[in-house]
C-alpha cells in the first residue's frame, strides 16, 4: 500500500471517539469541533464564521492525528520489511533417528533441532549447537558484512530470517511460533506494544490538570461576562478553550514517543519498550564488560615462557594439551603459537576436557593415566597447586606481575602441582574508546569496566581507556551485587553483555544493552538488544534517550509558551466592549472579533504539522550542563514561542482582511 494513502487513511480513522478519547487533551479539541459544527448556522456572527471556526477545529484534529500516523507509518514500514525476512522459510528438521523432515519454519516448536546449509535462510531464532558459519544479518541490520557465529560460544544465538554464507550448522530451535526475534520486533516498531514513558505519563497529567483548569475558566466565563452586560457568542468560547490548553503539545506527544523507538532502531538497536529509550537519557552509571568492548575481543597469546627445570619444548606442550581441545579465540590463539606436533594429538585420545568456568576460572585436561593439566588465572592456578601440596616459582609471581603491569593477561599452565609456564594473552585498547569515554564523561556518565583479570591488569588496561572505575576479578554475582549497590546508592545503572553470565545483572540493570551475537538467554534477559552487536553503541542509545527527554520538554516549553501570545490576541478583543482601556492589550493590532478568533485557531492548527518533523527527527543534542540546556530551551523554544506566535497571527489577520472574512 502506497505509505501516503496509508497515512492519510489513518488520520481519518482516527476521528473515531474510541481513539480521539485516548487522548483527554485533543478530546476536548474534538468535541468542541462537532458542538462549532452544531452552532455554525445560528451564531450571531454568522454562518460562514461559524463554518471557519468548524473547520479550524476539524483541522488542528486532522493535524494532531497526522502527526501520530506519520510516526506509526515509518514503523510499519520497517515491519513490512522485517517480514519479508522470513517469507515462506522451510526448514530441515533432524528427526531422532537420523533423516530429516522438510517442514514450514511456522510449525516449528522450541527443542527442534534443524540444519541450515550455505544459501539457507535460518527458519527461526535458535541457538548454533553444532558446527560454525558466516551468517548475514542484513535482513535484519541492514549491515551486508557478514558476521561468524559458533557453537559452544558467546556468539552462537541466530535470528531467523537472516541467511548462512558459508557452512552447514545445526540450530536448536529457542522461540515458539509467535513469539520470535521478529515478532516482537514487527510488534514493537508497528507501536502495538508502545507503553507511554513515566515522564510521558507525568506530563499528560499535567496536561490534563491545566486542561481541566482551563475548562472550568471557560464554562464559567458566561456567568461573569453576564453580570458587567455582556453575551458571549458560544463558538468564541470554544476556540478560547481551545487557544488556551495545551493542543500543540498533547497532539504531538504520541508522535514523540513513537519517534524515540524508531530513532533507536534506525541506529540498529531494538528497545523493547519506549521507556528503555527514555531512561537511557537519564543514565549516570555505565558498566560494561573489558573484553570485546574497551579491548577487541579476542586476546591473543603472544609469549609462552617456561619456569623453573622445564624447557620450552615441555611449556609448549603442556600449553598445547590444555588448549587443544578450548573452542575460545584465547585458546585457539594458544594453540597456534606453541605449534602442533603429532605425539601431542595421540595424548589428547581419551581425555576428559573441563571447560572454563567462571567460578574456577580455569579449564583443562584430566588424562587416562590421571594427569591434571591446568591453564587460567594466576591465582586459580596458584590456589589449586597450593591445595595439591605444590610450591610456586618465584619467578612464576614476577612474570605474572609484569605482564599485569604491562596491561597483558598473564595465565599459567601446571601439570599436577607443578606449575610448568606463564602465557601472556596481549589486549589491546580499541582505537577511539578514550574520547567516547570522555563523551560519556562529559553528559555526567560515570563507567565502570567490569574483567575478570586480576587488579594490576585491569588497572593498566582502564587506565589506557579511561574509564572512571574498574571491577577486577569480577565474576556473576559480583556484577550483580555492584548493580545493586549503584542502585542503592540512587543511580540508574547500565549493563552490556552477550552472555549466559550476563544474564543476571542485564535483568537487574535499568538499561540492559544485549548484544544480538549473544545468547538467547542474555538477549531475553536486557530491555535493548544491539543488532550490530557493538557494545560501544550505549553511546549512541544514551543520546537518543537524551534526545528524547529534550525534544518533548522542548516542545512543552514552546507550546506553553504560545498560549501566552493567543491570550493577547483573544481576550483583548473580547472584552472591549465592556472595559475600552482593554483595548490596549491588542498589541497585534487585529482587525475585529471574529479576526482575531479566527486568526489564533488556524495559528494554533498550522503549528502541529509544521512541527511534526522536530518531534520525528528530534531537538538536537548537544552534550554539557543541565544549566545549559535548560538555558537553552529557554532561549530558542520559550522565548521563541512566545514571539512567533505574534508574527504568525498578525499575518494571518492580514490575510483574512485581505479576502474579506
Amino acid at each position: 500500500m502506497n505509505m501516503r494513502y496509508e497515512i492519510a487513511r489513518e488520520t481519518f480513522r482516527k476521528l473515531s471517539p474510541t481513539n480521539a478519547f485516548s487522548n483527554p487533551v485533543m478530546a476536548i479539541v474534538w468535541i468542541g469541533t462537532w458542538l462549532s459544527l452544531l452552532l455554525a448556522p445560528s451564531n450571531d456572527l454568522g454562518w460562514a464564521f461559524g463554518i471557519a471556526v468548524f473547520v479550524a477545529l476539524l483541522t488542528t484534529v486532522l493535524f494532531a492525528n497526522f502527526a501520530e500516523a506519520v510516526a506509526e507509518a515509518r514503523g510499519r514500514g520497517q515491519a513490512r520489511a522485517l517480514r519479508e525476512a522470513r517469507k515462506d522459510l522451510m526448514a530441515n528438521v533432524l528427526l531422532q533417528d537420523g533423516s530429516v523432515q522438510i517442514k514450514p519454519a511456522s510449525a516449528l516448536q522450541c527443542g527442534d533441532r534443524v540444519r541450515v546449509s550455505a544459501g539457507e535462510q535460518i527458519p527461526a531464532d535458535g541457538e548454533i549447537v553444532q558446527g560454525c558459519a558466516s551468517i548475514s544479518e542484513a535482513a535484519v541490520t541492514g549491515e551486508s558484512a557478514p558476521v561468524l557465529r559458533e557453537a559452544e560460544t558467546d556468539r552462537s544465538g541466530v535470528i531467523g530470517g537472516t541467511l548462512v554464507m558459508s557452512d552447514q550448522i545445526v540450530v536448536e530451535i529457542t522461540a515458539a511460533p509467535g513469539d520470535s526475534f521478529l515478532d516482537r520486533m514487527i510488534s514493537l516498531v508497528e507501536g502495538a506494544n508502545r507503553q507511554k514513558t513515566p515522564n510521558e505519563i507525568a506530563l499528560g497529567q499535567l496536561l490534563i490538570i491545566m486542561t481541566l483548569t482551563f475548562l472550568i475558566v471557560v464554562l464559567t466565563l458566561p456567568f461573569v461576562a453576564r453580570q458587567l452586560g455582556l453575551q458571549i457568542n458560544p463558538l468564541i468560547l470554544i476556540a478560547l478553550l481551545v487557544c488556551l490548553i495545551p493542543t500543540t503539545i498533547s497532539g504531538l506527544l504520541p508522535a514523540i514517543g513513537i519517534a524515540g523507538m524508531n530513532r533507536a532502531l534506525k541506529h540498529n538497536v531494538l528497545a523493547k519498550s519506549g521507556k528503555a529509550v527514555e531512561v537511557a537519557g537519564d543514565l549516570d552509571v555505565l558498566m560494561l564488560d573489558k573484553t570485546g568492548t574497551i579491548t577487541h575481543g579476542d586476546r591473543m597469546a603472544t609469549r609462552i615462557i617456561p619456569l623453573g627445570r622445564h624447557t620450552e619444548d615441555t611449556a609448549r606442550r603442556i600449553s598445547y594439551l590444555t588448549s587443544a581441545m578450548d573452542p575460545t579465540p584465547e585458546g585457539k590463539s594458544i594453540v597456534a603459537l606453541a605449534g602442533d606436533q603429532a605425539e601431542w594429538k595421540t595424548t589428547l585420545t581419551n581425555a576428559e576436557f573441563l571447560p572454563f568456568s567462571a567460578t574456577t576460572r580455569m579449564s583443562g585436561l584430566n588424562l587416562p593415566d590421571g594427569v591434571q593439566l591446568r591453564k587460567g588465572a594466576a591465582d586459580s592456578i596458584t590456589a589449586h597447586c597450593a591445595q595439591l601440596g605444590g610450591r610456586i616459582p618465584s619467578k612464576a609471581e614476577s612474570l605474572v606481575e609484569e605482564i599485569a603491569r604491562a596491561g597483558g593477561t598473564p595465565l599459567l599452565v601446571c601439570e599436577d602441582a607443578d606449575i610448568v609456564a606463564v602465557i601472556e594473552l596481549s589486549d589491546v585498547v580499541k582505537p577511539g574508546i578514550q574520547a567516547r569515554f570522555a563523551r560519556l564523561r562529559s553528559m555526567g556518565i560515570r563507567t565502570v569496566m567490569i574483567t575478570g583479570d586480576n587488579p594490576l591488569t585491569a588497572a593498566a588496561i582502564a587506565a589506557k581507556a579511561g574509564v572512571d572505575d574498574y571491577m577486577a576479578q569480577a565474576r556473576p554475582e559480583d556484577k550483580l551485587a555492584r548493580i545493586r549497590e549503584e542502585q542503592a546508592a540512587g543511580h540508574l545503572v547500565a549493563m552490556v553483555g552477550d552472555g549466559t553470565n550476563d544474564a543476571p545483572a542485564l535483568a537487574q540493570a535499568d538499561i540492559g544493552l544485549a548484544m544480538n551475537s549473544g545468547t538467547q538467554a542474555a538477549r531475553e534477559a536486557g530491555n535493548m538488544v544491539d543488532l550490530d552487536s557493538n557494545p560501544t553503541k550505549l553511546l549512541e542509545v544514551v543520546e537518543i534517550g537524551k534526545q528524547q527527554l529534550i525534544t518533548r520538554g522542548a516542545l512543552t516549553t514552546f507550546s506553553l509558551a504560545n498560549d501566552v501570545s493567543k491570550y493577547f490576541a483573544i481576550l483583548p478583543v473580547l472584552f472591549v466592549p465592556i472595559s475600552p482601556g482593554m483595548a490596549s492589550l491588542n498589541v497585534m493590532h487585529l482587525a475585529s472579533t471574529s479576526s482575531a478568533v479566527l486568526s489564533a485557531l488556524i495559528f494554533n492548527a498550522i503549528v502541529i504539522p509544521l512541527l511534526i518533523p522536530l518531534a520525528l527527527k528530534g531537538v538536537p543534542f548537544v552534550p554539557g550542563p543541565a544549566t545549559n540546556l535548560l538555558r537553552r530551551n529557554m532561549l530558542v523554544y520559550g522565548a521563541g514561542g512566545v514571539l512567533l506566535p505574534f508574527i504568525g497571527i498578525k499575518l494571518i489577520d492580514l490575510a483574512l482582511q485581505f479576502i474579506g472574512l
